[in-house]
Order: C-alpha cells, then structure tokens, then sequence
C-alpha cells in the first residue's frame, strides 16, 4: 500500500470512528430505551476445518441461505431462501440444473456403524420440494422430492423415482425408478406416468430460468431499485376501458418485461 492508500485508510479508520463515538453518546442519551444493534454474523459460502463450498458461477444462491464446509454446487443449480446445505462432517455434490426449494435441510454423516462412509450426493436436474430434509443418502438424475419428505441415511432414490410430500423414507431404503413412493413409512404407491417424467423434467427447466431472474434481482443496486419502484408506479395497469376512452395507450418499458423463458405461455407460442 502506497503514502496516499494509507492516509485514505486512515482517514476512513477516523470517520468510522468518530461514527461508532457518536453512536455511543447517542446511546448514552436515549438511557434504557436505546436498541442495542449487533452485527449479523449469517454467511451465505462459510468453510469449516480445511474444506470451503465451491458454486458454479452460473449457480444462484439466494441470500439467506447458508453453504457450509466440503460442498459442491454445479451449473444453474440454485439453492433457494432459507436452505441449509452442511457439509462438515462429509461431503456434499449437488449436480447441475437441480433445484433445491426453500427452507430446504441438506445433511451429512460420517458413517455408517458398519464404516460406510455417508456423503450426500444429489444428481442433475433434480427437483427437491420446500422444507424437504436430505440426510445422508444419495438422489440420481431428474429424480424428484415433493414438500416437506424427509430422506434418511443411506437412502437411494434413483433417476426417474418419486418421493411424494410429507413422505418419510426410512434408512437404506432404495425407492425404483419409475415409482412413486409415499406414506409414514414411505411405500411403494404406483408407477410414474410419462406425463410425470415430462414433468419433472420440465420442472427443473423452470427453476433454472426462475433462478436467473432471482439472481438478477438480487444483483440490483439501491439506485436500480428505486429506479424501477418508480417505473412501476408511473405505468401501473389503469383501467382498459378508460384508457381507450381518453385515448391513452400505456406500454410497459423493458426494464418491467419478464423473460420469455420463464412465461409458459409465451415459451409454447415460440415452438
């Protein structure tokens, strides 16, 4: 660092504190009725012992999920609000296009009594519902979580299966691919129809465009923001039939359009 880095330096060192000495008087002020403000500790990519996560840069982790330890995330994956993926103890590979949907858990076990080492692995293109609990077990290829299931240790759903919402799957189970699996103990339900594997498919599809829209949103400066709340203020939708009869036609500017990719309608039209 440079003399004019360090008086910079210093000079930011005063202002800050000369910030916190006026917080602190202030505080004084106010007696027993100031709020104590602490600073957030919350990090969204945390490492622990040696091991630190590693995300594609085309992956979308949205804020207030947290990443922690031996954790791989690969390419338009996207992790949603409130997820927790904890790697500590073991490792953690989340393949590309899978989503994994709000207050979602992702955990780990060192082993098995029998000394089988417990990673969990989650393939491509799968959809894990919200507040879904993966421990321990392994998800194949464009395999599908409905809400709020919880796999245990050593579970194994292969490519094309289905475990539906509120489903507990229990320890080493192995759901097939092409069936759907449900209940408290998860059992076999019946086959998947080819509508649903198109589905699942297609779900994945969605949440990696929906994903990029979040990951731009959240990009956003302050001044961007503003920005655009003003836009939408000046060309909220009025009603049609006055517009028409004071001969006002109102056109939406492009920063408000939605991409194609993430309107169904529009997308079908396209093909």
């Amino acid at each position: 660092m440079g003399s004019l880095g360090k008086a910079v330096y210093t000079l930011g060192s005063l202002i800050r504190g000369s910030g916190q000495a006026l917080d602190r008087f202030g505080n004084r002020l106010q007696g027993g009725y100031y709020l104590q403000e602490t600073l957030s500790r919350h990090r969204t990519l945390m490492g622990i012992f040696d091991k630190s996560p590693v995300v594609d840069k085309d992956a979308f982790v949205a804020p207030g999920a947290s990443i922690i330890g031996d954790v791989l995330v690969g390419k338009n994956s996207s992790i949603w609000y409130g997820c927790v993926l904890r790697g500590d103890v073991n490792s953690i590979h989340v393949g590309s296009g899978t989503n994994i949907q709000d207050n979602s858990l992702v955990v780990v076990e060192k082993s098995k009594l029998c000394g089988k080492e417990l990673p969990t692995i989650i393939g491509d293109n799968v959809t894990i519902g919200h507040s879904a609990v993966i421990h321990a077990c392994t998800v194949d290829d464009e395999a599908f979580v409905g809400m709020g299931a919880i796999l245990l240790d050593d579970v194994h759903v292969e490519k094309h299966a289905m475990v539906a919402a509120g489903a507990l799957v229990k320890q080493g189970t192995k759901v097939p691919s092409g069936e759907v699996w449900a209940g408290n103990p998860a059992k076999f339900l019946r086959k998947l129809t080819a509508e649903e594997i198109a589905f699942i498919t297609q779900s994945a599809t969605t949440y990696s465009n929906l994903a990029r829209v979040h990951a731009a949103e959240n990009s956003k400066s302050f001044d961007e923001i503003e920005f655009e709340r003003m836009l939408r203020k000046k060309y909220a939708r009025r009603d049609e039939d006055y517009d028409s009869m004071i001969g006002v036609v109102r056109e939406t500017p492009s920063e408000l359009i939605l991409p194609d990719s993430i309107l169904p309608d529009k997308a079908k039209s396209a093909n």
